[in-house]
C-alpha cells in the first residue's frame, strides 16, 4: 500500500550506510529522498567525520518513516511512474523482444508489456516465475517485528529480576527466547527497537508471509502481557507496531557473477563495478547476531553482472536478491546498498532500451556517465 519497503512498512527507519572511512560512497536518488525526509521531519544527520566501523549503527540515519513514504510517492509520480498497489505478478513470459507480465490485483487482471524488466521484490518473485534458477540456503536469517514499548521508567526497574523471570517463562514455554533475543534488559533499554527476532521469517509466498506476520504480532502480544506483570512495568504500553514483519533473507538469484564473502571483505574492485556497498557482515541467527566489521579502508563494490540472472535477456534485479553467497548477502542487503543497486538497474535498463540491447551488453562507461549525471557515486 506504500513505497519504502522495510523502511516504511517494515519500520526499519534508519537507512545506512552511505559513508565509509570518513567519506560518502553512496549518493544519488535514494540519498536525495533521505535528505528531503530529514529536512522535512526536522531530523539530524550523524557526524560522518567520525569513523565507527565497529559501531556502524552510529551512521544509521534516523528518519520519519511516514514522511519518507510520502516523499517517495511524490517523487515517483512527478517522474511519471505509474504506481499500481495491491497487485502481484502471476505469470512472466519472454515473447520475442518483450517481457509480458500477467498481474492480478483487487478486482483486476492485466498484462504489462515491456522491453526491460527489473525485479525489486526482494524475493526474486519475477525471476522465479520466469523459470530461472534461484539460490537459497537451508537456514535463513530471522526477521524482526518492529515496535515500540513505553510506559515504564528504566531507571526504576530491577532488570536482573525481570531478566530472570523472562528466562523462567522461556523455560516454561510461555515466552520464546527470540521474543527479546535472549536479553529482556536490553529490550527494555531500547524500548523494543530492533531487539526481537521472528524465526523462519519468509515473505516469498502469501501463505508464508501471512504466517510470518502472525508470528511477529503474537510475539508483541506475549511481550506486552509479560511486561505488564513485572514490578514497575504494570503500565507498559505498546506505542507502535508495524503492519508487517521485516524479512531479511529468502531467495537470491543465480547471477552472471556471484559476489563471495572473500570479494566483499577484501573490497574487490570489479571491472564492471557500478556502485559501492559498506556494511559489516551482519548475519542474524537464532542465538543472536554474528557481526564482523570490515578492515580499515575496505570498501566493497557491486558488479553489474551480479544484478543479471544467468541465461536471461532484458532482465535485472535490485535489492537483497542480488547474486551473492549468504555471508556477503548479509551485508549487501541493507538499505543504502539497495538504493545504489536500484539506481544502477534503472540506468542500465534505460540505456538497454536506448541501444536496443540486453543489460549485459551495455558498455560500462555510458552507465557510469548516466549515474553520475543523476548524483550517484561510481567506483
Amino acid at each position: 500500500s506504500q513505497l519504502g519497503g522495510t523502511m516504511t512498512t517494515g519500520g526499519v527507519a534508519f537507512p545506512g550506510l552511505f559513508h565509509a572511512w570518513r567519506k560518502q560512497i553512496i549518493r544519488g536518488i535514494g540519498w536525495e529522498m533521505v535528505l528531503d525526509t530529514v529536512k522535512l521531519g526536522d531530523g539530524k544527520l550523524p557526524d560522518f567525520s567520525t569513523q565507527t566501523a565497529r559501531q556502524h549503527y552510529r551512521h544509521h540515519i534516523r528518519i520519519n518513516k511516514y514522511i519518507y513514504a510520502l516523499i517517495a510517492e511524490e517523487k515517483c509520480i512527478e517522474a511519471g511512474v505509474k504506481i499500481r498497489y495491491y497487485e502481484t505478478p502471476v505469470k512472466v513470459n519472454f515473447n520475442g523482444d518483450n517481457w509480458e507480465v500477467d498481474i492480478v490485483g483487487k478486482g483486476i487482471q492485466t498484462k504489462i508489456i515491456c522491453k526491460q524488466l527489473i525485479d525489486c521484490t526482494g524475493n526474486a518473485n519475477v525471476i522465479s516465475l520466469a523459470g530461472l534458477n534461484l539460490l537459497r540456503d537451508k537456514e535463513t536469517q530471522p526477521g524482526t517485528q518492529m515496535f515500540e514499548f513505553g510506559g515504564y521508567d528504566i531507571e526504576k526497574l530491577d532488570l536482573q529480576m525481570i531478566q530472570k523471570r523472562y528466562r523462567e517463562e522461556v523455560k516454561k514455554g510461555n515466552m520464546l527466547k527470540s521474543d527479546a533475543r535472549g536479553n529482556m534488559a536490553h529490550f527494555l533499554g531500547v524500548k523494543g527497537d530492533n531487539a526481537q527476532h521472528v524465526l523462519n521469517a519468509d515473505s516469498s509466498t502469501s501463505e508464508l508471509h501471512t504466517l510470518t506476520n502472525l508470528n511477529g504480532r503474537a510475539s508483541a502480544l506475549r511481550i506486552l502481557r509479560f511486561l505488564r506483570g513485572m514490578p514497575g512495568c504494570e503500565k507498559t504500553q505498546l506505542l507502535d507496531l508495524q503492519p508487517e514483519t521485516a524479512v531479511r533473507e529468502t531467495y537470491r538469484i543465480d547471477g552472471e557473477y556471484e559476489i563471495t564473502h572473500q570479494d566483499y571483505v577484501e573490497g574487490r574492485l570489479f571491472d564492471d563495478a557500478l556502485a559501492y556497498s559498506f556494511y559489516p557482515i551482519d548475519l542474524h541467527v537464532p542465538s543472536g547476531l554474528i557481526n564482523k566489521p570490515l578492515d580499515e579502508g575496505v570498501i566493497p563494490t557491486i558488479p553489474l553482472r551480479a544484478l543479471i540472472p544467468k541465461h536471461s535477456k532484458n532482465l535485472m534485479v535490485a535489492g537483497r536478491c542480488i547474486s551473492s553467497d549468504r555471508s556477503a548477502n548479509s551485508a549487501l542487503r541493507v538499505q543504502a546498498s539497495c538504493m545504489a543497486m536500484g539506481q544502477v538497474a534503472g540506468a542500465t535498463a534505460a540505456l538497454a532500451v536506448k541501444y536496443n540491447t540486453s543489460p549485459l551488453n551495455v558498455s560500462i562507461a555510458p552507465i557510469k556517465e548516466l549515474l553520475t549525471n543523476h548524483g550517484a557515486i561510481v567506483p
